[in-house]
C-alpha cells in the first residue's frame, strides 16, 4: 500500500495525522462538533487518539478509510479534518469537520473538493455520498457547493443524542458534470429546489349544462377525467393522455378553465392543478366513451346542483363556479377564487 499522500491546492493542504495534531485538535473540539458527531460533551483525548490509530490502520490495511488533517497556509496546526470511507464496492462516504476558529472561510468546501478528486482518481471510487442532518445547514451548504446532489431523505435514518432523526442523502458520481459548469450547477439546483406535483383534469360538459364525472376505484368521490402529469410531459399532453387511458378517447381541449393551488392534504404535498375545458358535447357522447374498468368504473353526467355529497369538498367548491362561467380563466386557491 503506498503511503498516505499529501494533497494541496496551494493554500489548503490535506495530509496524514501526526501525534502532535491530537492535542491541538482535541483542544479545538466544541459543542457544535459534539452535537453533529454525537460525541460526549467532554470527550477525552484518548477517544481522538484511538480514532486516529483506527484511521491509520484502515488506510494501511486496504484504504477502506482515509482521514486527512486539514491545514491552511498562515495558520498553525490543524484547522479541520476530512474523510472518505468505503461503504460498498466503488462507493465512499464523505465526512468533514472544521474547528470553530476557522469556520465561515469555506475550508470544508475546499477540503472536500480536494478529497473528491483523490477519491475518484487514486482510490478509483465511482460514487461518493454524504449523509447530513437536515438541520445542519452549514454541512448542507458544503455538500451542495462541493457538487453533491440531494437524492432523498431517510426518515428516521439516524439516532442523535438518543433522538431518532431524519438524514438527507447527497450523492456525486465520477461522471457528473462539474459543479462550476452550467449543466452541473443547474442539476445541483434542481436537486434541492422545491418540486410541486402538477395535476391536469378536464371539465367536459354537455348541451344540458351537465359535467362528466367518473366513478373511480380508489375513492368514493366522483372525479373529473385526468390525473398527475408525468415528468417531462407538458400539462395539456398529460390531460390528453389521461383521457385516452381512462376513457378510451382523447377529447379535444379548448383551453384552460382554471389554475388552482392545492395546499397539503392528508399525505399529499401541495400541488398545482390545471383544469382544462373539454368542450360542450351532445349527451350521447357518453355512449362512445370506454372506461378502462380498472381505475374508471363508470361515467355519468351531473348537474351543478347535484354535486353535494357526490364529489370532494374541493370540487364542490369550484365546479359550480367554473360551470357558471366557462369562458373566463379562474385563478383559484384551494377551489376558491382570489
Amino acid at each position: 500500500m503506498p503511503p498516505q499522500p499529501t494533497l494541496t491546492d496551494g493554500e489548503l493542504t490535506l495530509r496524514p495525522w501526526r501525534d502532535e495534531d491530537i492535542d491541538i485538535a482535541h483542544g479545538l473540539a466544541d459543542d457544535e462538533l459534539a452535537r453533529w458527531f454525537d460525541l460526549p460533551a467532554e470527550a477525552p483525548r484518548s477517544r481522538l487518539a484511538e480514532a486516529v490509530k483506527r484511521w491509520q490502520r484502515g488506510y494501511d490495511d486496504d484504504r477502506s478509510v482515509v482521514n486527512f488533517v486539514v491545514e491552511l497556509a498562515g495558520e498553525t496546526g490543524p484547522v479541520g479534518s476530512v474523510q472518505v470511507q468505503q461503504l460498498a464496492t466503488g462507493v465512499g462516504g464523505v465526512t468533514w469537520a472544521t474547528y470553530k476558529p476557522y469556520r465561515g472561510r469555506r475550508i470544508a468546501q475546499r477540503a472536500v473538493r480536494l478529497l473528491v478528486v483523490y477519491a475518484f482518481g487514486e482510490l478509483g471510487l465511482e460514487r461518493l455520498q454524504v449523509e447530513v442532518d437536515p438541520e445542519n445547514r452549514a454541512s448542507t451548504r458544503v455538500a451542495i457547493r462541493s457538487g453533491f446532489r440531494r437524492e432523498g431523505l431517510l426518515r428516521g435514518g439516524a439516532v442523535l443524542r438518543g433522538e431518532r432523526r431524519d438524514v438527507a442523502v447527497y450523492g456525486l458520481r465520477w461522471d457528473d458534470p462539474r459543479a462550476d459548469s452550467l449543466s452541473g450547477w443547474t442539476a445541483l439546483m434542481d436537486s434541492v429546489l422545491p418540486k410541486k406535483r402538477v395535476i391536469a383534469h378536464v371539465v367536459v360538459r354537455d348541451t344540458e349544462g351537465r359535467v362528466l364525472l367518473c366513478k373511480v376505484s380508489y375513492k368514493k368521490d366522483l372525479e373529473l377525467p385526468g390525473g398527475v402529469v408525468e415528468p417531462d410531459e407538458d400539462p395539456a399532453t398529460g390531460a390528453s393522455r389521461e383521457m385516452e387511458e381512462e376513457l378510451g378517447v382523447a377529447l379535444p381541449i379548448a383551453g384552460v378553465l382554471a389554475i388552482d393551488w392545492l395546499p397539503r392534504w392528508e399525505g399529499w404535498g401541495d400541488a398545482i392543478e390545471i383544469l382544462y375545458d373539454g368542450g360542450v358535447h351532445e349527451p350521447d357522447l357518453i355512449d362512445r366513451l370506454h372506461p378502462d374498468g380498472r381505475e374508471i368504473l363508470g361515467l355519468a353526467w351531473h348537474r351543478p346542483t347535484e354535486l353535494a355529497g357526490l364529489v370532494s369538498p374541493l370540487n364542490q367548491r369550484r365546479l359550480p363556479t367554473l360551470l357558471a362561467d366557462p369562458t373566463s380563466l379562474h385563478n383559484l386557491r384551494d377551489g376558491v377564487p382570489y
